[in-house]
């Protein structure tokens, strides 16, 4: 009896030995990166046109949304608050709240050409609608955002633009 129970006592050891240790498959998944990008950018420029008379820089203020379409195209979506200042005292700087979609084409590691087209909503004192058009080159990481371009808001007989710099900081979504 004594043999049965070493047996037993010994048994019961085993299993909880092998059940307690045994090594379990675990399958991991990686999911991959959003394709959503969300930057917030600060620009300067230089007016040009018929806005140059009246104002000599621009500075302003963008919100980007980024679609990753493929591993070298994004879409965007792009707008915030351009502040043409005014050189002279006592006139209003004149606004425009540009809206306006483009895409990004990365020819190398983190070189790109871009290009967007919108609309252009000036405050202040016309209140007109311009067409805008953009394009621009630019250096993007996984985070920031330097891009340099060339902007046409044009209609209603009064054509401007800017040439300007923007400094933005992204995150994924």
């Amino acid at each position: 009896m004594k043999k049965v129970s070493n047996l037993l006592a010994a048994a019961t050891v085993a299993a909880a030995i092998f059940f307690g240790s045994s090594a379990k498959a675990q399958t991991t998944t990686t999911t991959a990166p959003s394709p959503w990008r969300l930057g917030f950018g600060i620009e300067g420029g230089i007016p040009t046109g018929s806005i140059n008379d009246f104002s000599k820089f621009e500075l302003g203020g963008t919100a980007r949304l980024q679609y990753d379409l493929s591993p070298n195209t994004d879409l965007t979506l792009t707008s915030g608050y351009y502040d043409f200042m005014a050189h002279q005292s006592g006139v209003k700087a004149q606004g425009v709240v540009p809206v306006k979609a483009g895409i990004k084409y990365f020819f190398t590691q983190n070189l790109y050409v871009a290009g967007e087209a919108g609309a252009g909503f000036e405050t202040n004192y016309a209140d007109n609608t311009k067409l805008l058009l953009s394009p621009g080159l630019g250096w993007a990481n996984d985070h920031w955002d330097v891009g340099v371009r060339y902007e046409s808001l044009s209609g209603q007989g009064d054509n401007y633009g800017t040439v300007a710099l923007r400094l933005a900081y992204g995150f994924r979504l």
